[in-house]
């Protein structure tokens, strides 16, 4: 099945969660999920991402952001099932990361990435048309883990890298040591936030518009390092300036940490910045007492006031939804999955096609290298 067919499974209606497990109590489900992990042993292995709903996490043998989940992805060569809790474009890194004899699942068809959507393969080759007319030296595409796996291919085959939230800065900076120009899709703000702490100035930055076909940018173009894609994640895009700045007012001592996914006036009002691992890293090595607000996930923010009730957690905004796409994945999904894999099923199988999966692995391959 080629990568782009992957991406448009939802309209099947075969992939519609059965009626049947809509009826069960959660107790019910909660016992037959525990009964059908007992049964497959090592030959299962379930990720979470830290952004899935509480009632899914218990399940999870491991849990952490997308370069977590993809290295434990890598690393198991042993279940021959993998179920992904998380969105589409993990998934599809996951089937990529690991063996031909192993098996990935997503539980939900519906849990996309509104940003991956974002930038597709036909609207990175226009894109690509123009850079290659507009400069004669060559220009590295970067994307972030969160795009497609066609995307990830076309990055592969025109000597790109991927970056996560994690390493953006250190897989930037090594590009930028050989390279003068990097197109960075598709989540600008990522890629305006990284690069200015490289100490790019943003007047080297400029904003390419997919919808549009073309480049918003003022002056020379020969004097831009940055070629941002018009990009951005919903979610992060609910933090502001004005909540910080209520927040400081009200609350003395505050610190505040959010997303690099976060617009980069949120990012310059903060104390500090970075993965969801190092929020949470960030959380844990405080001092009981310290004062918090993040801005990230309400999802993960819930659980770190559950998980340190001894510190004083709070999100920047209480009222911002979570990923409506990541939580599409419940109970009755994952029972459903575990039991379609225990009938032989691929119902809910993610795969990525071998010509596009050896493109993206080039990618891949040059952001795990040392």
């Amino acid at each position: 099945m080629a990568a782009s067919e992957t991406t448009n499974p939802i309209f099947d209606k075969k992939h519609i969660i059965p009626e049947r497990y809509l009826h069960l109590s959660d107790g019910e489900m909660i016992r037959k999920i525990y009964e059908k992990k007992r049964q497959f042993g090592d030959d299962l292995l379930i990720l979470a991402h830290h952004y899935q709903k509480n009632e899914i996490i218990p399940f999870a043998d491991y849990v952490g952001d997308s370069l977590q989940l993809a290295k434990e992805a890598a690393a198991n060569e042993s279940a021959k099932h993998i179920i992904f809790c998380g969105v589409h474009f993990m998934a599809e890194t996951a089937d990529m990361l690991t063996t031909a004899d192993q098996k990935v699942y997503l539980p939900d068809a519906l849990a996309g990435c509104s940003m991956a959507d974002m930038a597709n393969l036909e609207q990175l080759e226009q894109a690509w048309q123009f850079l290659e007319t507009t400069y004669a030296e060559p220009v590295i595409p970067v994307t972030y883990i969160n795009s497609t796996a066609a995307v990830k291919a076309f990055v592969g085959d025109h000597d790109g890298v991927i970056v996560t939230s994690s390493n953006a800065e250190t897989i930037l900076k090594r590009v930028f040591d050989k390279h003068q120009r990097v197109l960075f899709l598709p989540d600008q703000h990522l890629g305006r936030n990284t690069a200015y702490q490289l100490g790019i100035p943003l007047e080297q930055m400029a904003v390419w518009h997919p919808k549009q076909n073309r480049l918003e940018a003022e002056g020379d173009l020969q004097n831009l390092k940055v070629i941002l894609w018009q990009g951005r994640c919903c979610v992060h895009q609910q933090y502001t300036v004005e909540q910080i700045k209520t927040l400081r007012s009200q609350i003395s001592n505050l610190k505040v940490i959010v997303h690099p996914e976060c617009p980069i006036e949120v990012v310059q009002a903060s104390d500090s910045y970075g993965s969801t691992k190092k929020i949470i890293d960030e959380v844990a090595a405080s001092p009981e007492g310290t004062k918090w607000a993040i801005g990230t996930d309400n999802n993960l923010v819930n659980r770190l006031i559950q998980s340190f009730p001894n510190h004083d957690i709070r999100s920047i905004n209480a009222s911002a939804f979570s990923c409506i796409t990541m939580n599409r994945i419940r109970l009755a999904h994952l029972l459903w999955t575990l039991e379609e894999i225990e009938q032989g099923s691929t119902i809910q199988q993610i795969t990525v096609d071998e010509a596009t999966q050896i493109s993206s692995l080039k990618a891949l391959e040059r952001m795990l290298a040392k």
